[in-house]
C-alpha cells in the first residue's frame, strides 16, 4: 500500500488543528485525516465565535484536503500503515502525529464518565458552539480556571449577558504570563464588565440535580461555600494527547518525544504541534506549532532545517464590547490590549524596569538578566511590544550604552 510520487514520499498527517492543516498547506498531496467534523479552523478566535462576533466561517483557515469526521485507531508501523474507525486502513511513507491536546477534566466531585449538562470543556468549535446556544442573558456562568483561555472565555460570556464568575486556584490571573501587577489590572478590566473575579479560590466539586440526566446547579468550594451555576466552563488548561503515539511504542514523557527534525524515536514517524515534546518543552502555543510545520515541510521536502524551539508571545485583544452591563460604579469598559513573553518574574541580580500610568491604565515591565531581555508584560499600550518582542526572540545582546528605561519609551512610550 505505500505509494511513492518521483522522490516526494508520500506523507498522511493525524490530525486537522492549525498544525495539521498549516503543514497540508506547505506540503503538496498530503493526506490528511481529522476526528472534526468541521474543516480546520484558528482555535485562537474561538472565544469571538462564543462572543457572537464571528460566525464559524470566518475562522476557518486556508482550504485543505482533509478526511473529516475520521478516528485514526491504530498505527501499525511495523508495515506503515494507519488504521481508522470506519474501517479504512492507509499507508504512508512518512507520518505525522498532529493530534493536539485535550482540555483537563478536573477530579471534581459530580464530574464521571460523562459530563453533566450545563458543563462545558472549552476546546473545540463545537465546544464553542454547544456553549454559545446555551449562553442567554442573565444566566449563572462559573468558569474554573483563570488561565488564558478561562479569562477569554469568561469575557465572552460577559459580552453575552451573563452572569459570570471566575474561579482562579492561584494567587492572580493568568500566572504563567503576568506578574501581580498586570494580573491586578486584567481583574479590574473583568470586574467593570460585571465579571466576579475569586482567586485563591480552589473547586472542590459540582452540585448536580439527581435523576438519569443529572444537571449542575452550583460550583462547590472547598471552604464549603458555593456558587450557583446554571453553566460551568472548565478551562483547566490542557494535556497532549499521546495514546497513539503510547500504543504504537513510541517514546512518550509529557508529549511524543522529538529531536530537531520534529522525528520521533521511528524514522518515519514526526509530531508537531500541542502533542509534540522537544527539548523537554511542550509548547502548546499556535505560534509554536505553526514554526515546527513550517520547518517539517522542509525536512520532508529534503531540505535540512532544524527546530531550535519557539520563543513565543502571548498576546490578548479583548475588543470593546458592544452591549454589556456594566458593574455598579465603574466606568464603561474599553477594550484591552496585552502581551507576555519570556520571563516576567525577576531572579535574583537581574534588573527589572517598569513604567506604570494609571489614567490610561497603561503598563509596561521588562526583566533584564545580563545583557539580554529575559521577558516582560505589556499591559494597554502596545506600542512598544514590537521592537521588545523582537529583540528577545532573536536573542540579542543590548547595546551596552542603551539606557534600560529606554527599552519601555523607544517605541511610541508613554
Amino acid at each position: 500500500m505505500r505509494t511513492q510520487s518521483g522522490n516526494t514520499a508520500r506523507v498522511v498527517v493525524i490530525g486537522a488543528g492549525m498544525a495539521g492543516a498549516r503543514l497540508a498547506a506547505r506540503v503538496p498531496g498530503v493526506t490528511v485525516i481529522g476526528e472534526e467534523e468541521h474543516a480546520p479552523y484558528n482555535r485562537v478566535l474561538l472565544a469571538e465565535v462564543l462572543a457572537g462576533r464571528y460566525e464559524p466561517d470566518v475562522i476557518a483557515l486556508p482550504p485543505a484536503d482533509v478526511r473529516r469526521g475520521v478516528r485514526v485507531v491504530r498505527i501499525d508501523r511495523s508495515d506503515r500503515l494507519v488504521h481508522c474507525d470506519d474501517g479504512s486502513v492507509i499507508g504512508y511513507e512518512r507520518l505525522v502525529l498532529a493530534t493536539g491536546s485535550n482540555p483537563v477534566l478536573p477530579p471534581l466531585r459530580g464530574i464521571g464518565r460523562t459530563l453533566p449538562d450545563g458543563v462545558h470543556p472549552f476546546r473545540t468549535l463545537d465546544d464553542c458552539l454547544a456553549l454559545r446556544a446555551a449562553v442567554r442573558p442573565g444566566v449563572r456562568a462559573v468558569v474554573i480556571g483563570g488561565g488564558l483561555l478561562g479569562v477569554s472565555a469568561a469575557r465572552a460570556l460577559a459580552e453575552c449577558g451573563a452572569q459570570v464568575v471566575l474561579a482562579q486556584q492561584g494567587e492572580h490571573l493568568m500566572e504563567r504570563q503576568l506578574d501581580a501587577e498586570a494580573a491586578g489590572l486584567l481583574r479590574r478590566h473583568l470586574e467593570a464588565l460585571g465579571v466576579e473575579v475569586h482567586t485563591e479560590c480552589r473547586v472542590r466539586g459540582l452540585r448536580c440535580t439527581d435523576g438519569a440526566t443529572p444537571a449542575v446547579r452550583a460550583v462547590e468550594l472547598a471552604d464549603g461555600y458555593e456558587l450557583e451555576a446554571e453553566i460551568t466552563v472548565l478551562a483547566c488548561g490542557v494535556r497532549p494527547r499521546t495514546g497513539l503515539a503510547q500504543a504504537a511504542g513510541l517514546e512518550v514523557r509529557k508529549g511524543v518525544v522529538v529531536d530537531d527534525e520534529l522525528r520521533t524515536s521511528d524514522p518515519y514517524i514526526h509530531a508537531v504541534g500541542d502533542c509534540a515534546e522537544h527539548r523537554g518543552t511542550v509548547y502548546g502555543l499556535a505560534g509554536a506549532a505553526l514554526e515546527q510545520a513550517d520547518v517539517l515541510a522542509g525536512v520532508l521536502a529534503g531540505g535540512s532545517p532544524r527546530y531550535g524551539g519557539t520563543r513565543a508571545l502571548t498576546r490578548l485583544t479583548l475588543r470593546p464590547p458592544a452591549t454589556v452591563p456594566v458593574a455598579a460604579g465603574a466606568g464603561a469598559p474599553g477594550g484591552l490590549d496585552l502581551a507576555a513573553f519570556g520571563e516576567s518574574r525577576p531572579l535574583p541580580g537581574d534588573d527589572v524596569i517598569r513604567l506604570a500610568d494609571a489614567t490610561r491604565g497603561a503598563y509596561r515591565t521588562v526583566v533584564v538578566r545580563g545583557d539580554r531581555l529575559a521577558g516582560g508584560v505589556l499591559f494597554g499600550d502596545l506600542a512598544a511590544v514590537g521592537t521588545l518582542a523582537r529583540t528577545w526572540q532573536d536573542d540579542e545582546p543590548l547595546p551596552a550604552d542603551m539606557s534600560l528605561l529606554h527599552l519601555l519609551t523607544n517605541d511610541g512610550g508613554f
